[in-house]
């Protein structure tokens, strides 16, 4: 789940995810008929989907479904293979519109032992299963789970190779966008920045449709999960959800907790968290991260926070505010933002890897030069090298203003603002809390979940990691989840957002013995992320 790192589209919100809902109780047969007693759809009625859930799917080359330049050598590789699962962008009209939901997919190395597919989220909302999936494949190929699972990913409904996708801003609009530092709490400042939201939801009305985007949530997600698992010939599913993509699978557990063999879900979401708690938790899980960094970096030969971790936030803000003002030159003739210089910024704090190169960004900064934060916040915002953009954010913000009720009074805001400035001292510009609206609170279509506690019955037992030092999704959420699912928590000591099949031995094999053999860890599972 990501983190939005400005207050300029969705000041009291978090963001991708790499991220609860409200799903009706469902229990629905393998042809996607639903018993007596569910609110979940008028589509509902028996046989109305059964021509999705027996669908057959055409596999072939993977090579058009990259989602970036830099995948397409990866999904070029004869390895993969991929196709489209066909499903209603309106559930209530199975026989309207159809969506096409991008799926990749590398085959069980070992066909004769094979158990099931292995079916991949890695949060967001709105980032690429596909790509997340052939990352995962390469990791796992020579162990237990390459050679007894096909490894599968899917672009959520909107997302990704998906179609229709989710569009907002052109890349020339996202670009100006960063640039737009508004930070004016004056009443005339305030309206100027809700206009700008106003706006943008008018250009994602226009550009994606009111249909695709009454229709994006999780709550359909889930739905999609299910014919999904069907037509890849599985009885139940076997799935790995990372952050927002945890959402996606406890969901799914109490749409069909039937239809559930195994769940990991790594970096988890508190379900019963209102927005604004969410936020707000969120927000000091980074400032936990940026102490770490700044603790790390203070035994560095030339740390730019300087070598007292207790003035690193200080020390912090007087690099980054004048940039407010300032943004720095670069080179190929762009301008680095205060918006890019905190965004990059909070791209590093998600895992130790890119402690180093926020280092020698801040270092760069001292100098008058941006080029290394702006390339980290180019990654967080998808921004490709010929300046084109992955659709991420502007899914991201669609799926999140459907899954949650919106805030709209503007006290509430300018509290939550406030709440989180104190949370996260880091990332408080100094023009102090902000009352203007998010996109959300304009939103073109309602909100069709809202988060609560998951009430299931008949799941098998699931099981839930959580680091202690995640800054996206913070431990406490990951307990309160696996009480919530009487799932079996492992406790992983760290400073990143999710960490399984990423290469800790420890968590690795534990997580390929539970999906492999259903054997969970002992209570109080422990494992440690090795220092970088």
């Amino acid at each position: 789940m990501k983190l939005t790192a400005r207050g300029l589209r969705r000041p009291v919100l978090i963001l991708l995810a790499l991220v609860a809902v409200s799903i009706p109780a469902v229990a629905c047969s393998p042809d996607g008929s639903v018993s007596a007693g569910t609110t979940a759809s008028p589509a509902a009625a028996a046989g109305d989907l059964k021509n999705f859930y027996a669908q057959k799917l055409n596999w072939g080359p993977c090579a058009s479904f990259a989602p970036t330049q830099d995948d397409q050598q990866t999904f070029a590789d004869p390895k993969f293979d991929c196709t489209y699962l066909q499903v209603p962008i309106d559930y209530s009209q199975p026989g309207g519109k159809t969506a096409q939901i991008a799926v990749l997919r590398q085959k069980a190395s070992q066909p004769a032992r094979k158990i099931g597919s292995l079916l991949i989220n890695p949060g967001g909302p709105g980032a690429s299963g596909t790509e997340a999936a052939a990352g995962v494949a390469k990791s796992v190929e020579a162990g237990q789970l390459g050679q007894r699972f096909d490894v599968v990913g899917f672009d959520p409904r909107g997302v990704g190779a998906s179609k229709p996708a989710i569009e907002c801003f052109t890349p020339p609009e996202r670009d100006a966008d960063r640039l737009k530092v508004l930070v004016d709490n004056s009443p005339a400042g305030v309206a100027r920045i809700e206009n700008d939201n106003k706006d943008y939801d008018a250009k994602c009305a226009q550009r994606s449709g009111t249909d695709l985007l009454a229709n994006s949530g999780t709550r359909d997600v889930v739905r999609d999960m299910d014919i999904l698992r069907a037509a890849l010939g599985d009885q139940k599913l076997t799935y790995l959800g990372y952050s927002y993509g945890t959402r996606l699978g406890y969901s799914y557990a109490e749409a069909y907790p039937q239809n559930v063999r195994a769940l990991v879900l790594d970096g988890a979401l508190d379900p019963d968290q209102n927005l604004i708690d969410r936020s707000v938790a969120q927000a000091a899980g980074f400032q936990q991260a940026f102490n770490a960094f700044a603790a790390w970096c203070a035994r560095q030969p030339a740390c730019p926070l300087g070598n007292d971790p207790s003035k690193a936030t200080d020390n912090f803000k007087k690099l980054v505010l004048p940039t407010i003002d300032k943004p720095v030159p670069l080179a190929d003739g762009r301008k680095m933002s205060y918006n890019d210089a905190m965004t990059g910024s909070i791209q590093a704090l998600y895992t130790p890897q890119l402690w180093d190169p926020l280092r020698r960004g801040l270092v760069e900064l001292t100098q008058g030069q941006g080029r290394i934060l702006m390339l980290l916040a180019d990654i967080y915002e998808g921004r490709q090298q010929d300046g084109t953009y992955q659709y991420t954010l502007d899914a991201f913000t669609a799926i999140g203003c459907v899954d949650d009720k919106p805030v709209t009074d503007p006290a509430v805001v300018l509290e939550a603002d406030k709440r989180s400035r104190a949370a996260a001292p880091f990332r408080d510009d100094g023009h102090g809390p902000n009352p203007a609206r998010d996109p959300c609170a304009f939103w073109p279509v309602p909100n069709t979940s809202e988060p609560h506690m998951p009430h299931v019955v008949g799941l098998p037992q699931v099981m839930v990691i959580s680091v202690t030092g995640d800054p996206a999704t913070p431990y406490q959420a990951g307990v309160n989840l696996a009480k919530a699912l009487n799932a079996r928590l492992l406790t992983v000591q760290g400073n990143q957002h999710t960490v399984a099949l990423q290469g800790t031995q420890c968590v690795d094999d534990i997580v390929t013995k539970y999906f492999t053999d259903l054997a969970l860890p002992p209570d109080g599972a422990h494992c440690a992320i090795a220092p970088s």
